[in-house]
């Protein structure tokens, strides 16, 4: 096993938002053939930038897909969600108090040894709302205290945290010297993987090394295994096309490729495995200022949409509906918090809803409130290829025959992620955030916004609120039914929306691996 993440398009944690299309990972195609052979470079293809490559600053899903390889979490989670060894060997939770206990021997690419303390300054750091990062409130919670003594580590929890070794697996950790200056970060690594950074050249590729000293995998992993790669080569390469020609080339070993250009790689039988994953969640602007801050302005661009068919466009018609708002497997909890709260397919009923809330339609076709034109703009990530530019298209035209007036503009991740965290220079935004647990959606869905938290739609609903209170308050799965309310009252209000599911497949040539999300890379090997 490795990390749950977000990989289409991840809220930075999104992921956060993300944040990404991730899910547990079954066959889906061809069979790798050859035996492992030493050495080689395995390159895998992403379709957006990374951006800055501190791995805690953001959760978005390319950052994750290249952190993997020169970072570590404190625990791993296997397949069926049971926590396994990474760089702690033990752990419990008792409470409000959980303790892990480190591997001994850990090393750091430069050479220097990962201790508790390290461990718990990591923690700190991100716990620290003054340092934005976009795990706070997602992948751990707020107002968590980290001691060290020896090789123990004793976090201290302000709140119950029924899910918090499925979180503390998403969290990258960084050694004593990144810490220290965390602008050496932006474009090297010092982490404790297995690999570690040599030249990084920002949309064109970033290129690994093997650490051969590297012993401390999930599970105990090591890197002496035939056939683990010597060099890793990140290639980003936007055009889903083009990826797929360098997939059956043989240029490329992995990538992840969506409608018409998995169905060829599927046709030219490649190794594939596929996961199912939310593909489209739409979210609004809550900000004062902007018009989607109107209740009824959400609620009317969501019932002027056909989800269903949008469903069927944005997945070419190999996925539905969503079904909940944390899909990753391992799940925390298994429910459908969407499909009697959605609201209906009704052009009449929103164009009754703006009519109510004063937005009235001018001669040219557009509605204005009190001199102002209702205006938005909607943004939608270029990673969904062909098919998310027509279901966003589909979506435009709705929300012009209702009279908005909408300015769309596809962009890539780091964009849409400045839009959404920094600039605040959004209305409508189409941005899937995977993960495992509700409870790590939390940030997302209330309390602060950026830039202290990660709340980017501003939402403040007070039926969710009192929901994941109690939730909180209820250890593992016996909360799920009270996650699902929270969700839900969310989903029925039209504060966020998801409308749809799809298989995703991750593609590999010349190399057979683990992909539960991102590639493991212990699990990599070269064949021949």
């Amino acid at each position: 096993m490795t990390r749950k993440r977000t990989v289409a398009a991840a809220v930075t944690a999104v992921s956060a938002l993300a944040l990404a299309l991730a899910g547990c990972s079954s066959d889906g195609g061809g069979t790798p053939t050859g035996e492992p052979v030493e050495g080689g470079t395995f390159t895998q293809i992403l379709n957006a930038d990374p951006g800055n490559l501190d791995p805690q600053m953001s959760a978005g899903s390319a950052l994750f897909d290249v952190s993997v390889f020169a970072y570590d979490t404190l625990v791993a989670v296997d397949a069926e969600g049971k926590p396994q060894s990474q760089l702690a060997s033990d752990w419990t939770q008792d409470g409000l108090t959980a303790t892990l206990t480190l591997n001994d021997g850990i090393l750091c690419s430069d050479g220097t040894e990962f201790t508790a303390q390290t461990a718990a300054d990591n923690l700190n750091w991100i716990s620290d709302p003054a340092n934005q990062s976009a795990f706070l409130g997602a992948f751990f919670p707020v107002g968590v205290t980290t001691v060290a003594e020896g090789n123990t580590i004793t976090l201290t929890l302000s709140a119950p945290a029924p899910f918090l070794l499925l979180g503390l697996a998403n969290l990258p950790m960084v050694c004593d010297a990144g810490l220290a200056d965390r602008s050496t970060l932006a474009a090297a690594s010092n982490g404790t993987g297995p690999y570690v950074l040599t030249e990084a050249v920002p949309n064109d590729h970033y290129t690994f090394e093997l650490r051969e000293e590297y012993a401390w995998g999930p599970d105990g992993a090591t890197v002496d295994e035939t056939g683990i790669p010597a060099v890793v080569n990140i290639r980003i390469v936007a055009d889903g096309t083009t990826a797929t020609n360098l997939m059956l080339s043989g240029e490329g070993n992995a990538a992840q490729l969506l409608g018409p250009d998995a169905e060829r790689a599927l046709g030219a039988d490649l190794f594939a495995l596929e996961s199912s994953a939310v593909v489209g969640e739409q979210w609004y602007n809550h900000a004062e200022g902007h018009p989607t801050s109107d209740p009824a302005v959400r609620m009317a661009l969501t019932q002027a949409l056909d989800l269903d068919e949008l469903a069927n466009v944005i997945t070419t018609g190999k996925g539905g509906p969503a079904s909940a708002l944390a899909t990753v497997d391992p799940r925390g909890c298994t429910f459908d918090s969407v499909s009697d709260v959605l609201p209906d397919f009704d052009v009449d009923a929103a164009n009754a809803a703006l009519d109510a809330a004063g937005w009235k339609l001018g001669a040219d076709g557009v509605r204005v409130k009190d001199g102002t034109p209702l205006s938005i703009v909607f943004l939608y990530q270029n990673g969904l290829g062909a098919a998310g530019t027509a279901a966003a298209e589909l979506a435009i035209a709705a929300w012009e025959q209702i009279g908005v007036d909408v300015d769309g503009r596809e962009q890539d991740e780091p964009s849409i992620l400045d839009a959404i965290f920094s600039t605040g220079a959004w209305d409508v935004s189409w941005v899937p955030v995977s993960v495992n647990s509700p409870d790590q959606l939390i940030g997302f869905l209330s309390g602060i916004v950026p830039p202290e938290g990660v709340n980017f739609s501003g939402i403040q609903n007070s039926d969710y609120e009192a929901a994941i209170a109690e939730a909180m308050q209820l250890p593992g799965t016996e909360g799920c039914p009270t996650w699902q309310e929270a969700e839900s009252a969310l989903i029925e209000a039209a504060d966020m929306v998801p409308f749809a599911e799809g298989t995703v497949y991750m593609f590999g040539s010349g190399a057979e691996f683990e992909w539960t999300g991102q590639i493991a890379p212990t699990s990599i090997r070269m064949l021949g």
